[in-house]
This record gives C-alpha cells, sequence and structure tokens, in this order.
C-alpha cells in the first residue's frame, strides 16, 4: 500500500472507542503499517464526544485527517456520524451504529433529537448501518458493541493478514477474550 488511509472513529463518551481505536492501531501496526492515531475525548466522562482519528501507510507523518480525507468513518452513535460526515472523502464508507444518545440539552427538553439522522446518511454515503448494541447484547455482553464495530470496521477495510483475534486477545481484559471475538466476528458479518 504506497498512500495513506484515513480512519476516523466518532463516538461518545463510554462507548469505548479509544479500546477499539487502540486495537485497530495494534493490528495495522503488527502488519507492518506505519501508524499514527490522535484522540480527542473532551469530558468524555460525562457522556461528551470522543473521537479518534487513525491514519495508516507505508510512511504517515501526522495523525490529523482533515475534511473529506477519510476513508472510512466508524459512528458509534448516529447523531456523531452526522456530526463527522464532511470529513468522509467522495466514495468513502461509513459504519453505523443505529443508535441514539440523547445530549443534555435534549434530556432536558431544550432541544430535540434530530429525526431522520439515519436516512440522511444513507442517502449520502456507502454505509452499513445495523444496532451493535443489541447485536452485543444477544451475544451476552452489550459492552462488547465497540467490538462489534471494530468488526465491521475491518471488514469494510479489507486488510489481509492480520490476525485481529489475536490482537483483541491481547487487548481486552483476561476472561473476556472469547466473548469479544465472538462480537468482532458479529460485526464483520454486517458488512457485506
Amino acid at each position: 500500500m504506497s498512500e495513506v488511509k484515513n480512519i476516523l472513529l466518532v463516538g461518545v463518551g463510554g462507548q469505548g472507542t479509544i479500546l477499539a481505536s487502540k486495537i485497530l492501531s495494534e493490528g495495522l501496526s503488527q502488519a507492518g503499517y506505519d501508524v499514527k492515531m490522535s484522540e480527542i475525548h473532551g469530558m468524555s466522562q460525562r457522556g461528551g464526544n470522543v473521537s479518534t482519528q487513525i491514519r495508516f501507510g507505508k510512511k504517515v507523518y501526522s495523525p490529523i485527517v482533515g475534511k473529506g480525507e477519510a476513508d472510512v468513518i466508524v459512528a458509534f452513535e448516529a447523531m456523531e456520524a452526522l456530526r463527522w460526515i464532511e470529513y468522509l472523502k467522495q466514495g468513502g464508507k461509513m459504519v453505523i451504529n443505529d443508535f441514539e444518545i440523547p445530549s443534555v440539552p435534549v434530556q432536558q427538553g431544550i432541544a430535540k433529537y434530530p429525526e431522520g439522522i439515519v436516512e440522511e446518511l444513507v442517502h449520502k454515503a456507502k454505509a452499513s448501518v445495523f444496532k451493535a448494541g443489541e447485536i452485543a447484547s444477544e451475544l451476552g455482553n452489550s459492552k462488547t458493541m465497540n467490538i462489534v464495530l471494530l468488526g465491521a470496521l475491518t471488514k469494510a477495510m479489507d486488510i489481509p493478514g492480520i490476525d485481529w483475534e489475536e490482537v483483541i486477545r491481547h487487548n481486552v481484559k483476561p476472561g473476556f477474550e472469547e466473548i469479544n471475538i465472538k462480537a468482532f466476528r458479529a460485526g464483520a458479518d454486517q458488512v457485506a
């Protein structure tokens, strides 16, 4: 791969965005890519947004993804998908968790959660949309939602030769390896 690929993972604090990004970065690094990762998590422990930018290729000089440059955006929450779509490049892909987390103004009744976000996004981009939280819950652990989305991302990226399951085993808490691997496989099954 001579060109640099750009990935954005966007969500809300507590969804596991950072762990998924670290697993992604480690797998890409083990495959021999130069990987740069940047994370922003302002007020994430109070439900604020979290974003991670990952760039990889033969040589990468900056972790920052500009507007219109992302090859893939993984949105852990619908509103975050809409907030970041301007970063998607022409022909890029989106993996969208069909899930809503009302912001504080929405919870207070000051604002309304916009309707039709997912429909709008599917109209604008090539997107795989599914309910990662429900898939994770059906597997037995709702906290593996992030790994469901990671599985979908790796399938959308289509990069062979990376033992993702081994990378997952190395990064999750002991005793949770198998449920996370099941979540990863279930996520990959969501992308055609």
